[in-house]
């Protein structure tokens, strides 16, 4: 078994992370499916619940406009977030551009960053600059604009055309100076050439330190700018050893290539579900089962992540919600909100899980069904512990880092732990020690 270990160093791609952003998290907020109303101003009231629990940056899907013309589904249906009509406007189903601000106003005051879903790669049929800028589309050889992939509710945009590039930049300042939001999420990231992101970053930091989280798997998102990029290879990977596709050596070998693909100072979203796999693929309990804590555990505690929390989770929502339609969450007794809760806080107290503490797998006793790790930074380290396996487990772990008397996160107490500790774990179990 090949150990990976990685020191806690800081190798600088392009500029430096906002310095609240290394020990921090993403809440993904589906505005249409998080209340009955799906306005700003319901969501608003959730800010104490959500503050309590450890959320700090809000991702909102796309608040703009969305476009009529060619909507997926039938006319009635209240279409894509991803079909932007309008880059400058707020989007009516969710209230005014006026409550925008005051929320993100309110948000920011509790502590919160905001940040919104951006489409840089197309818009909607329907948007003005279809028939105001042809130029900004791309076209086939008979002239006819191009959907991108099955997207038949969009046209590509053309980032060949010097005035495209300039609107485009030009609309995304339009939030950070209108509503003073903190970043992006940028949708597709991939699709949207490099050297047009390596510019738009480096404009809109002249008017704030923003956030760039971008929507993609490769490296060079970071050597243009961006602060982090998705971590879909390891969902990936924890959806196959669930479904004993892989086995853990191959899963620890995935997750070594992963780490060694990127740059040191390289933040990831790693994640169990989010709103494209939820309405898509299945819900967070019809991949992982009895394992959804666990690997959710895994995607807070790694190395280098910064993690997400879809919206519902906390509840937890065991539906797939419909991506076109209304479909609300059905919110009521928020039963994992204490474990959310105890990993969130976790993460802000120690900070041997910023995303760049070291990070050392841990021979165990039995390496076949045990995938242990220690994270350390600033004389601080937490020990996590998960038994990546459908039967119960007895190990040890013969490492002296782990002596100690560390605080069991989930039981609430201390205990005493060295080399000759006998763990026993139950199927697809954790157990996360901070050790103070």
């Amino acid at each position: 078994m090949a150990l990976h270990c990685v020191n806690a160093q800081k190798v600088a791609t392009r500029g430096s992370h906002s310095v609240w952003s290394k020990q921090s998290n993403v809440y993904e907020v589906n505005l249409r499916q998080y209340s009955a109303s799906g306005s700003i101003k319901d969501f608003q009231k959730h800010l104490p619940r959500l503050k309590k629990m450890g959320v700090e940056i809000l991702w909102f899907m796309p608040i703009t406009p969305i476009g009529i013309e060619g909507r997926k589904m039938t006319s009635d249906e209240l279409g894509s977030y991803y079909a932007v009509r309008n880059y400058q406007a707020f989007n009516p189903e969710h209230g005014t551009l006026a409550d925008f601000k005051a929320f993100v106003k309110k948000a920011q005051g509790m502590g919160f960053k905001v940040i919104t879903d951006w489409v840089a790669n197309h818009s909607a049929l329907d948007n003005h600059w279809v028939k105001a800028h042809p130029n900004f589309y791309v076209k086939d050889s008979t002239g006819k604009l191009i959907s991108p992939f099955d997207w038949t509710d969009v046209y590509k945009l053309n980032y060949k055309d010097r005035e495209l590039r300039d609107s485009m930049i030009q609309s995304m300042r339009f939030w950070i100076k209108e509503a003073n939001i903190d970043g992006f999420r940028c949708d597709v990231a991939e699709e949207v050439p490099a050297d047009f992101w390596k510019e738009c970053i480096d404009s809109l930091k002249k008017n704030k330190d923003v956030f760039m989280l971008a929507e993609g798997n490769k490296a060079w998102l970071h050597e243009v700018g961006f602060d982090q990029t998705y971590a879909w290879d390891m969902m990936g990977t924890m959806t196959d050893l669930y479904a004993k596709k892989i086995n853990l050596k191959q899963f620890d070998s995935a997750l070594n290539v992963s780490i060694a693909s990127f740059p040191k100072n390289a933040y990831r979203l790693y994640f169990t579900t989010n709103h494209d796999e939820n309405s898509w693929n299945g819900t967070e309990f019809e991949k992982y089962g009895d394992a959804y804590k666990t690997f959710a555990v895994f995607t807070q505690t790694i190395y280098q992540s910064v993690p997400l929390i879809y919206n519902g989770q906390e509840e937890p929502n065991k539906k797939r919600l419909r991506f076109f339609v209304k479909d609300t969450i059905k919110w009521g007794k928020y039963a994992n909100e204490k474990f959310y809760k105890a990993l969130l806080t976790l993460r802000r107290s120690n900070p041997a899980l910023a995303a760049d503490a070291s990070y050392r797998r841990l021979s165990t006793s039995n390496n076949d069904a045990i995938f242990s790790y220690v994270r350390e930074k600033g004389g601080r380290k937490v020990l996590v512990i998960l038994n990546l396996s459908d039967k119960e487990q007895k190990f040890t772990i013969n490492d002296k880092i782990i002596a100690g008397n560390p605080y069991n996160i989930f039981l609430y107490a201390n205990e005493k732990v060295d080399t000759k500790h006998q763990f026993n774990i139950e199927p697809w179990g954790h157990i996360v020690y901070d050790y103070k």
